[in-house]
């Protein structure tokens, strides 16, 4: 998985590795998982927002709707791709596919990876909340499965607005928080240099947050001390979505929606 150093000892190091540039990203597992992916674009409203990477593929034979936050893996393409903060047409495009997805029942499978939404006056302008909170009030009803998977940081309404899901699965060194270390501290502290205090007080580990019932399931990213390869990794997400899938389109539509509400209603019961 390239030169990426530390087995997260603190929760500062977990922070560093799920930020850490050579780790795996969403069009990686795309390309590893999915036997064949077309790329769609357009939100229908106003444009394409690269940092979202959305489209229907084919994994073993079962059609699903799979969407990434796509931060880039060079000084070029983290430009290109806004480091992964989505604007309002991003998540729209996101919902649109989504949309689609039930129309056609095809199961989704999101990758999420952004320090959150792009904050800048122009997603203002164009109704950066508004297009989050629609997701949100759309994907919970939606008639299919829904898979989530925090690959890297899973920063605030951002990375919700595509973690709204049946199962959310969380790399062991991703990171999955209301606001980054640093924001937290500086607004807590009126001091961005205690981020790393902060991020022992927020909780946004996988172990600290399959503790308290948010996500339900880690994927491991290391054994033995070392981490595991690009491939072993793609391999194990893969069996875990395969096997997540069986167990998914084999429930009642009804129930499965039942069992989401409440998923999400319990939190933090």
């Amino acid at each position: 998985m390239g030169n990426i150093i530390n087995i997260g000892g603190s929760v500062w190091d977990k922070v560093e590795i799920a930020r850490n540039q050579n780790r795996l990203h969403a069009i990686d597992y795309i390309k590893g998982i999915c036997d064949e992916f077309i790329e769609l674009h357009g939100d229908r409203y106003f444009g394409d927002d690269p940092s979202i990477l959305a489209g229907i593929s084919l994994i073993n034979d079962i059609p699903i709707t799979v969407i990434g936050q796509e931060k880039g893996n060079s000084i070029e393409n983290n430009k290109k791709r806004n480091y992964g903060m989505a604007n309002p047409e991003g998540y729209r495009k996101a919902l649109r596919l989504m949309k689609q997805a039930e129309k056609f029942n095809r199961p989704i499978v999101t990758f999420v990876d952004t320090p959150g939404a792009y904050c800048g006056i122009v997603a203002e302008e164009r109704g950066q909340g508004e297009s989050i909170a629609r997701n949100l009030f759309e994907i919970i009803d939606l008639k299919v499965p829904i898979i989530s998977i925090i690959i890297g940081e899973g920063g605030s309404g951002g990375a919700l607005a595509l973690t709204i899901a049946d199962k959310i699965f969380m790399m062991e060194n991703a990171i999955f928080s209301i606001i980054s270390p640093e924001a937290f501290s500086s607004i807590l502290w009126k001091d961005r240099s205690k981020a790393k205090e902060a991020a022992e007080a927020m909780k946004i580990t996988s172990n600290d947050l399959y503790d308290l019932g948010i996500i339900d399931e880690i994927i491991l990213e290391s054994n033995l001390g070392k981490f595991r390869s690009k491939d072993e990794m793609i391999s194990e997400t893969k069996i875990k979505i395969l096997s997540t899938l069986n167990e998914l389109m084999s429930e009642d539509i009804k129930e499965m929606l039942t069992k989401r509400y409440y998923k999400y209603r319990h939190i933090g019961c």
